[in-house]
């Protein structure tokens, strides 16, 4: 492996920023969010980095769509012109993969140095939003406040839709207690030892948080707060309860400086300062969610993180720090599974999605800034990454000492070992009826918390997988699915095709 230090990747600076404008009309876009975490990533490493960037990766943001795509208004309120500029898609793991091609860029040769930034302000566009609507509501007092629409329980809007939307799976929350549900029966954990188990993850996250000045929310939590559904807690999609899920309503923002061993030098930064990027591994999903070949398990995270272990020789008793992603509970719990963590070691560095904050894809920008913070004490970290539907998979390790055995340019793209490691994948009948079993399940809530519908998947008799509803007006599935008294996944019962009414042509799950 080369060890020149003109090839050698590290991370001289690092920025956050918090928006929190008293008025939302003052408040900073996504693009004055990422500008200003790039001064301070730049200023953090003593200053003249980003005059000479020549690449600049931005993580996609959806807050203010209506200014996308912003990588050039970027640049321009920096007043910078990188010859390489690229900007993704909003997904979790692509902070991480920014990072791994900003080293690869290095290691090559291609660029001296390389700044990554993202940014949502999710809150402030939510705020002016109100204030239109209130606005135009005075301006027109006749026009009656709409009433709220159920689309699910619309058959005519709901043919409109894909299969798995039509059942209620349309947004990530919807779909990640599919995994949570299957994963604790698998586990053979009883409901109530599935949500202690999220509920001590959680309280140490909001305690890391409560210590970390980034963070959005700064409140410790204790573990029977979180889990147990109250009315400022409300139940969103079973098991999980709105402390229990991202939280994006923020105006956030964060970045940083990748450079060489060599120019680092050159420029006279202080070696304790500098924090060595080691190689990289990713892998992921199928884009379909019911093409997973099961809810139990990743084949694409458990290879993204046991490759980048066996890439950079690190066995997890000698990570000083990691970062497992945490959009929802089943994905550290997956994470730390694959990895050998603890469950009383911290799992963050920066305080979690739900309070060190949500701002959609660019999480882990947060979650490199805070580990490079720690390192510059000595250590090694791990920062796994997840995007999408628990689709996309990217793990890295940093240190604050060259990495032995890692060089680059690497290739860091293990999907075929992944495809390797995976089951098959049930084949999919949208239109059975007939006896089935419960592969897994979530109930959907409405902000009152009140129950909006349950959505299963199922097995049938010859394997393959379809779905079906529990309308709410079912009291005895619906418990059956939420009271913890019997395991659901595995439960046999009856899916019958619904003639006329709000579920026409649907498949309507009967607990047998």
């Amino acid at each position: 492996m080369p060890t020149n230090p003109e090839h050698v990747p590290v991370i001289i600076g690092v920025g956050q920023i918090n928006d929190r404008p008293a008025d939302p009309r003052e408040g900073l876009d996504p693009v004055g969010l990422m500008a200003e975490a790039l001064r301070r990533a730049d200023a953090d490493g003593g200053g003249g980095w980003l005059e000479d960037c020549q690449s600049l990766g931005i993580v996609g943001q959806i807050a203010w769509p209506q200014i996308n795509p912003v990588a050039g208004k970027v640049a321009e309120a920096l007043g910078i012109d990188p010859a390489h500029v690229e900007e993704t898609t909003p997904h979790g793991d692509n902070p991480i993969r920014l990072l791994n091609e900003a080293a690869n860029r290095i290691g090559a040769g291609e660029a001296v140095i390389c700044a990554v930034t993202g940014g949502e302000a999710l809150r402030t566009a939510g705020a002016l939003a109100k204030m239109k609507a209130a606005e135009e509501a005075a301006n027109s007092p006749e026009k009656a406040k709409p009433k709220e629409h159920d689309a699910l329980r619309d058959a005519s809007h709901r043919r409109k839709l894909g299969y798995a939307q039509s059942y209620g799976l349309v947004v990530p929350v919807d779909v990640y207690p599919l995994y949570e549900n299957a994963f604790r029966a698998a586990q053979g954990q009883t409901l109530t030892e599935g949500q202690a188990e999220s509920g001590a993850i959680w309280a140490g996250f909001s305690q890391v948080a409560a210590r970390t000045e980034a963070a959005w929310i700064r409140e410790p939590r204790q573990a029977e707060e979180i889990i147990e559904p109250t009315a400022d807690n409300r139940p969103i999609a079973f098991p999980y309860t709105k402390l229990q899920v991202a939280n994006s309503a923020v105006n956030q923002g964060a970045g940083f400086i990748v450079t060489s061993l060599a120019e680092a030098r050159r420029r006279g930064v202080s070696e304790d300062r500098l924090v060595f990027v080691g190689a990289g591994a990713s892998a992921f999903e199928p884009d379909s969610i019911l093409a997973r070949d099961s809810y139990t398990a990743s084949a694409g995270m458990e290879t993204s993180i046991r490759k980048a272990m066996e890439l950079n020789a690190v066995p997890a008793d000698d990570l000083d720090h990691v970062e497992l992603y945490s959009c929802f509970p089943c994905v550290p719990k997956m994470a730390r599974r694959t990895l050998g963590w603890p469950l009383e070691k911290p799992m963050t560095v920066f305080g979690g999605l739900t309070f060190g904050g949500g701002p959609i894809g660019n999480y882990m920008s947060h979650a490199v800034a805070c580990m490079v913070e720690k390192l510059r004490g000595g250590g090694t970290g791990l920062l796994f990454a997840n995007g999408g539907y628990a689709t996309h998979s990217h793990t890295i390790v940093l240190s604050a000492q060259p990495i032995e055995g890692v060089g680059f340019p690497q290739d860091f793209d293990y999907n075929d070992a992944a495809e390797k490691a995976r089951d098959d994948v049930p084949p999919l009948d949208k239109t059975y009826s007939g006896p089935a079993t419960i592969e897994t399940y979530t109930v959907h809530y409405k902000r009152d918390g009140s129950p909006r519908v349950g959505t299963v998947v199922a097995r049938t008799p010859d394997g393959a997988r379809t779905l079906a509803v529990v309308p709410p007006e079912d009291a005895a599935t619906i418990a059956l699915l939420t009271d913890g008294k019997v395991e659901p996944v595995g439960q046999k019962g009856r899916i019958v095709r619904a003639g006329h009414g709000e579920w026409d042509g649907m498949g309507v799950w009967n607990t047998a």
